[in-house]
């Protein structure tokens, strides 16, 4: 427990700080005097002044804050501190700030990426048949097992997940092929046929295939700093594109809301993965960033996505959304965002006792 509450702390302190120094460093570029710049809630256990700002460590790691000066509306300001204040910044200025926190953390995903792939490099399925499925277009194409996928529509082949990608966008048209198969080279044509399948969420399917496994034989690949940047956006990117997928899953019905969890599951997979290695935790880290940039973009008020609809509501309309509507409109995102704690919470404890 005490190995994953470590893990935990440091994970938690990592997202936070970065997300509340995207947030305070977009308020010094815009010129917007930062108050306090806390990692945790609660009572304070260190705290330092330099400048204007007190930077402080406080006793409960779940969040974080940047206080700027001006930044609660019809808060009263000196007159020497509006060029410095929040509120009086310009609309773009006050979106790019509020926007830095989510940023920073899918930044953080990127770097974190990068990094692996730069000095370790990334693993890969050998493109060799293993096994040839009885009636499939492979099969009638007169592909067996043993075969190296090298070609396919001209496209060079280097891993078994070249193949699948091209299959999977081939939309059933004939794919021209090359396999090396005892030293030389063959040229066959098959066209993928629709087969049930299931998605990353266990959902029925329909995919295009060919009727071909894979080996179980993989080989490391080195990354230049342009492929291993390349790829780290990707890799990012669909992550986001997952999550999101997920959340509007979720919403939906299709895939079941209790696989939601909070700080115990956090707290237990990040001591699982430490544990696995520095690669694993890292990995962990730079998704668990990315789901908390998502989830600060969410249009709920009280988060940095709230902020952002009444800043595009302003755009849009040319008048900043009332004090009252947006109180208002704070106490129901806090209450949302309550109940949302207790669920996961209630999931957690949930699954701690069924022991999954």
């Amino acid at each position: 427990m005490g190995h994953s509450a470590m893990a935990f702390i440091i994970v938690i302190g990592i997202l936070v700080f970065i997300h509340e120094f995207g947030h305070f460093i977009a308020a010094r570029l815009c010129g917007v005097g930062v108050e306090v710049f806390s990692l945790g809630f609660g009572p304070k256990i260190l705290k330092k002044r330099i400048g204007r700002t007190q930077y402080c460590l406080a006793a409960i790691p779940l969040g974080g804050y940047v206080k700027m000066v001006g930044e609660e509306p019809g808060s009263t300001i000196d007159p020497e501190d509006l060029n410095s204040s929040f509120t009086h910044k310009s609309l773009l200025q006050k979106m790019f700030i509020v926007a830095a926190g989510p940023f920073f953390n899918f930044s953080l995903a990127i770097l974190i990426f990068y990094v692996l792939y730069q000095f370790s490099g990334i693993y890969l399925v050998k493109p060799i048949v293993s096994e040839v499925m009885e009636d499939s277009p492979a099969l009638a194409a007169g592909i067996k097992a043993g075969d190296v996928i090298k070609e396919i529509n001209q496209n060079k082949i280097e891993s078994f997940e070249d193949i699948s990608r091209i299959i999977s966008a081939s939309k059933g048209e004939q794919l021209d092929i090359i396999v090396e198969r005892d030293g030389r080279f063959k040229g066959l044509a098959l066209s993928p046929v629709l087969k049930p399948a299931k998605n990353v969420f266990g959902e029925e399917i329909e995919k295009y295939v060919i009727g071909i496994v894979g080996v179980k034989e993989s080989f490391h690949k080195s990354l230049n700093p342009f492929a291993a940047f390349s790829r780290s956006i990707m890799d990012t990117y669909g992550l986001i594109k997952l999550t999101l997928l997920s959340v509007g899953k979720m919403i939906k019905g299709t895939v079941s809301a209790d696989n939601l969890g909070g700080p115990l599951m956090i707290a237990q997979m990040a001591g699982e993965q430490a544990k696995a290695g520095v690669m694993n935790f890292a990995w962990f880290i730079a998704l668990l960033s990315v789901n908390l940039g998502i989830i600060n973009l969410f249009p709920i008020p009280v988060l940095d996505g709230g902020h952002l609809l009444f800043f595009g509501i302003e755009a849009a309309t040319g008048k900043a959304v009332s004090d009252k509507w947006r109180e208002k409109s704070n106490q129901f995102g806090a209450a949302v965002l309550i109940a949302l704690m207790v669920f996961v919470f209630y999931n957690d404890i949930v699954r701690m006792f069924s022991g999954g």
